[in-house]
């Protein structure tokens, strides 16, 4: 046992509020992210009507790739803190699903600047006079569907994470089984939906967007539970004693 991070000066339900509140953060950025920027600027399938919506509102698209950053600013304390509720479980596989949101954040951020390209491409730099306004869209909008499956690939990441996590959580004793197993329908619907959108986009976009609501769902509820409820503390210190550390 590690009781420098357990039994110190840090109590696991400071760690369980505010995680709630970082993923409560996530939710929100990444609603906004999704919802209200590239859902009302780009016009699937047309590169023109997408370009001209960017050009009008680029500021709308600059706070879009911004909230992104502070989404993935947030995940990486809330990996360290699922890492410290989780480890009295099973320290190898809280590792594991460390690893696996550490990736997906990597390749996220990665794929923002897509992103930011889009908009590059979008401007009026000297050296985009070389190409056709067409061309710039279609370059642009290019860009904004590599990060659209760039997101995909993430998701597979933290598909796998959510497995792990839910698998955590329904054997911990300290926070509720079914919040353990909608974590785990999450990742499955992850996977399902990623896979799809890379072996058969035809299919993923039947199952899109209701293949992804358990998963908010499943997100949702571990979230409030850690920030409204927290761990049950004599459970908690079950794990964390001596004898089981």
């Amino acid at each position: 046992m590690d009781s420098g991070i357990y039994t110190g000066k840090t109590s696991p339900q400071v760690y369980a509020r505010i995680g709630g509140a970082l993923y409560l953060v996530i939710i929100a950025t990444g609603i906004f992210g999704e919802l209200f920027v590239r859902g009302k600027l780009v016009v699937s399938g047309d590169a023109t009507a997408t370009a001209h919506n960017i050009m009008a509102s680029q500021l709308l698209w600059r706070s879009g790739i911004a909230v992104d950053l502070i989404t993935h600013i947030c995940d990486v304390p809330l990996m360290l803190i699922f890492y410290v509720l989780l480890r009295p479980v099973n320290k190898h596989l809280a590792l594991l699903a460390l690893l696996f949101t550490s990736i997906q954040t990597a390749v996220l951020v990665a794929f923002d600047l897509s992103l930011l390209v889009a908009l590059f491409l979008l401007g009026s730099a000297d050296y985009l006079k070389a190409f056709q306004p067409q061309q710039l869209h279609a370059l642009a909008y290019v860009f904004i569907k590599s990060y659209s499956n760039g997101f995909g690939i993430g998701l597979i990441f933290f598909g796998f994470a959510c497995l792990v996590l839910g698998y955590l959580i329904f054997r911990s004793g300290y926070l509720p089984r079914f919040i353990g197993v909608l974590m785990q329908i999450a990742g499955l619907c992850y996977l399902t939906n990623s896979f799809a959108l890379l072996l058969a986009p035809a299919v993923a976009n039947l199952l899109f967007p209701a293949i992804l609501l358990p998963s908010f769902i499943g997100e949702l509820a571990f979230c409030l539970w850690l920030l409204v409820k927290g761990v049950n503390l004599p459970k908690w210190e079950t794990h964390v004693s001596p004898e089981h550390g």
